[in-house]
């Protein structure tokens, strides 16, 4: 791929801080957008970008993508696609501060389809999330299914926004791709997720909450295979709209996931069993046939050895906090 300039919003973030160093490795540049939300410690995302901020293809703009006025005086470049990331995220939260979420995930994306919109940029990625099918039956999820049934005001911001992407693409030319993330885990996931909070609590011997009987289902997928996945998207252009599921295909258990965390990390969890919490689905499990057949989609990293690299950098952050 010819080198392109990139706008990455949330690129301090979890995936975004990976996504940008896969990218700047491929030769792009790249104008990097985030506002360091306090949903989890600036610190930790200071950290996901220590690496590459200071790169010489990096343009880093700490900026709330609610202020439209000061994104569109900012980005005076030409741009060849917007990978938009970042979002108010968590089911659970949204829950407790629904307005909120539907303020971020909703106006901020209008303001970056009105960016594209504006400065005549042809390619929109936006990361949407495997709860916009929230309790549908019909399992494995695919994204011609139409019945989308959101238990979460996170979830119903991320489906507003796909509809939204439409608008725009059908209006205005821009191609939109929506990319539905399932689970994702790896090095740098953020601290509220089970993965990295069971981790924290099994290695101080402190007791972790155990959500219901153990057997809801989550379809993992490694932090690389995803980012794979959004750089085969930023290469698509046959149509102008797409949907695209970015999961493993391979559902495993809370009490699963678990056991296979306490054998990676060599030791035993102290359980503290708890119900069950609102917003939450009691299974995630891609199709995702659509995205290998049209995009050559793959996930590679199979749950153990993901859960392996996943240990090695948490060893090494919790050394240096």
């Amino acid at each position: 791929m010819d080198s392109k300039n990139l706008i990455v919003t949330g690129g301090a973030g979890f995936i975004g801080s990976h996504l940008c160093e896969y990218l700047l490795e491929r030769g792009h540049k790249l104008t990097i957008i985030d506002n360091f939300d306090s949903f989890y410690s600036r610190n930790i995302k200071e950290q996901n970008i220590a690496d590459f901020k200071n790169h010489p293809n990096v343009k880093f703009i700490e900026i709330d993508i609610l202020n439209y006025d000061l994104l569109i005086d900012v980005l005076q470049d030409q741009y060849d696609a917007i990978i938009h990331l970042a979002a108010k995220a968590g089911v659970r939260p949204s829950i407790e501060n629904p307005k909120e979420y539907q303020k971020v995930n909703v106006e901020g994306t209008q303001n970056l389809l009105e960016v594209a919109r504006k400065k005549n940029i042809q390619q929109f990625l936006f990361a949407s999330s495997s709860s916009v099918y929230g309790i549908n039956e019909n399992i494995p999820w695919k994204e011609s299914d139409g019945l989308l049934k959101p238990i979460s005001p996170y979830a119903s911001s991320k489906i507003s926004c796909e509809l939204m992407g439409h608008v725009y693409s059908h209006l205005y030319g821009i191609r939109f791709l929506s990319m539905r993330f399932f689970t994702v885990y790896g090095p740098r996931q953020r601290p509220d997720l089970a993965i990295n909070t069971f981790s924290r609590k099994i290695l101080k011997g402190e007791s972790i909450p155990f959500f219901g009987t153990g057997n809801t289902k989550r379809d993992y997928t490694y932090v690389s295979d995803i980012v794979d996945g959004i750089y085969k998207a930023l290469n698509y252009n046959a149509t102008m709209y797409e949907i695209f599921n970015f999961g493993n295909s391979n559902a495993i258990t809370l009490s699963e996931m678990l056991n296979e965390l306490e054998l990676v990390l060599n030791k035993k969890a102290i359980i503290e069993k708890v119900t069950e919490q609102p917003g939450d689905v009691s299974l995630t499990y891609a199709d995702i046939e659509k995205a290998k057949k049209i995009l050559g989609y793959e996930p590679v990293t199979f749950f153990r050895d993901g859960l392996k690299k996943f240990k090695e950098w948490f060893i090494s952050y919790e050394s240096n906090f």
